[in-house]
């Protein structure tokens, strides 16, 4: 009997131990939680890696930066000061040429001053910030395309209905509709970012994007990814079903059409296509870079698929646009000859 009760006691002893000893681990994982929480900073190793060459980096940064500026810049001002560029696809011009200013603002200014300065450091809010930026900004370039591909085939489709359904407050209105979608998506996804502990502070690259946040989890981030691949697949297989359809349509009525009609809405077709591609070559540089993230590559080459997929777009769609665009071209010109005389 008396052997009974101990081993009832025994239990119950061990029993209460486990018990205290989870609740002991709980309360050490929720402490050690609050303090990956407040971790207040993280190293950009893109920086670090730079810092042999930062001044031929920081060249490069700087000319291409203020290249972008310029050539958009120019655009956007040439599409506000004429009158007779005030339609929808000019205004979709002007609106890709702004998107790439903001995207390379998003992290040119601060690769700049990071390299110039040495400083490789970036606070835990304006990680979020930027990486928030550089998504949005891969966002609305998708949707600008998406705008524009739609564009063209009412255009060459619909030519007597295109006035009515497609104005330029239309265009406007699309793109505004865009822009408060993208940024709802990228709240959420931001709010689901920022309740995660981060148990590292080394981001294997120069700036702040989802995935390097993602990777600095200590705890299962499955909701996370599961919520960002659904949303970018979705988005990407939306807007490239609209793309795909209203390029294949206008490929059809180019052959109806006459030669004269044809031939300029084959060369609209291939100036969008080619900025398209520029941007999702873009995208997929960026894409195999996180395929290699397990892979030990030397971080050069992270850095390089970084910069070109991210450098690339913005700085090329003004000056395919500017070259290719005949209407827009000969303004631009005119516009700078202007600036020149009253110099």
């Amino acid at each position: 009997m008396s052997l009974q009760c101990t081993d009832k006691a025994g239990i119950q002893y061990s029993e209460a131990l486990w018990v205290a000893l989870s609740h002991r681990g709980d309360r050490i994982k929720q402490n050690m939680e609050n303090v990956f929480n407040t971790s207040t900073s993280f190293i950009l190793l893109g920086i670090e890696e730079m810092e042999h060459y930062k001044y031929l980096y920081c060249g490069f940064a700087l000319v291409t930066y203020l290249l972008i500026l310029l050539f958009s810049s120019l655009i956007i001002s040439v599409v506000l000061l004429e009158e007779s560029l005030h339609e929808p696809m000019y205004t979709l011009i002007a609106n890709l040429m702004l998107n790439g200013i903001f995207g390379a603002s998003c992290f040119l200014p601060k690769l700049i001053l990071d390299l110039f300065l040495s400083t490789k450091v970036i606070s835990r809010d304006a990680c979020f910030i930027q990486s928030f930026s550089v998504t949005l900004f891969a966002l609305c370039e998708i949707s600008t395309f998406t705008i524009m591909a739609y564009d063209t085939y009412l255009a060459v489709c619909h030519p007597l209905h295109y006035p009515t359904l497609m104005t330029n407050k239309t265009a406007l209105k699309l793109i505004v509709g865009f822009l408060i979608f993208n940024i709802t998506c990228l709240l959420i996804n931001s709010l689901l970012s920022a309740r995660l502990p981060l148990c590292g502070f080394y981001i294997n690259n120069f700036f702040c994007d989802n995935v390097s946040i993602f990777i600095l989890s200590c705890v299962d981030n499955s909701i996370n990814k599961l919520y960002s691949a659904t949303v970018f697949a979705i988005y990407i297989l939306a807007s490239m079903s609209i793309i795909a359809y209203s390029y294949v349509r206008l490929l059809l009525i180019c052959f109806k059409i006459s030669k004269s009609a044809s031939k300029k809405a084959i060369h609209t077709l291939v100036t969008h296509f080619s900025n398209f591609s520029i941007f999702l070559v873009g995208v997929l540089f960026i894409f195999i870079r996180y395929r290699l993230e397990n892979i030990n590559l030397p971080l050069v080459f992270h850095i390089l698929l970084s910069i070109t997929g991210s450098t690339i777009p913005p700085f090329f769609n003004p000056l395919i646009y500017g070259i290719r665009t005949k209407t827009l071209k000969i303004k631009v010109i005119s516009h700078f000859q202007k600036i020149i005389v009253e110099k």
